[in-house]
């Protein structure tokens, strides 16, 4: 029995040195330069976003949990040779769910490449298109995400639009900046367009 409990705690520390070895190893990917205009309270920022080019696809409805993987995954079979040249291209992040009505996903394209540079996705609900810049106000937290804890940021956003009386435009957007294994220094931030 001693000799079974050895085995298996090795098993997990084993896993668990992987899974932080993993976690660190993507934490080095590209994201897109912004601007910080101004701090708010609890992580709170204004932030103006470059132009950027991105792979996007629709979704079936506005709900991360049910929504989220399928989308990633029609965006990541893009990056990972899903193509016309079977090209794969490297992953940056953050991944953008815009949970407005007519929900989308996409990934920002490293900053390398134009729009003409990509090769045409081989799946046909995925679109190469440009991203123009804009000026977000945007809420980060930690852990891992789900409906409740997205829309429990929309609601402090929508505090602070109504504080300041910012003026928002087009719906909510969630973005994720970590791999689904990684267990430590997770990622996420709600955020909306503002009209300066």
């Amino acid at each position: 029995m001693k000799k079974m409990m050895f085995i298996l705690t090795g098993v997990f520390s084993l896993i668990l040195l992987i899974v932080i070895v993993m976690s660190f190893r993507y934490s080095n990917i590209e994201m897109p330069k912004y601007t910080v205009l101004k701090s708010y309270d609890r992580n709170i920022e204004l932030r103006q976003y470059p132009n950027m080019v991105v792979a996007k696809t629709s979704l079936k409805d506005n709900s991360f949990d049910q929504s989220g993987s399928d989308g990633f995954r029609s965006i990541a079979g893009y990056i990972f040779g899903g193509n016309e040249k079977e090209q794969k291209i490297a992953m940056t992040a953050p991944v953008v769910m815009d949970m407005s009505d007519s929900a989308t996903m996409y990934f920002v394209m490293p900053s390398q490449y134009k729009k003409n540079d990509l090769p045409n996705p081989t799946n046909k609900n995925v679109h190469i298109q440009e991203e123009v810049s804009k000026v977000l106000l945007v809420v980060r937290y930690g852990g891992f995400s789900n409906d409740e804890r997205i829309h429990s940021h929309i609601e402090i956003l929508k505090n602070i639009i109504q504080k300041h009386n910012l003026k928002a435009s087009g719906g909510f957007m969630y973005m994720g900046y970590n791999a689904p294994w990684d267990i430590i220094n997770r990622r996420n931030e709600v955020a909306i367009e503002i009209a300066l």
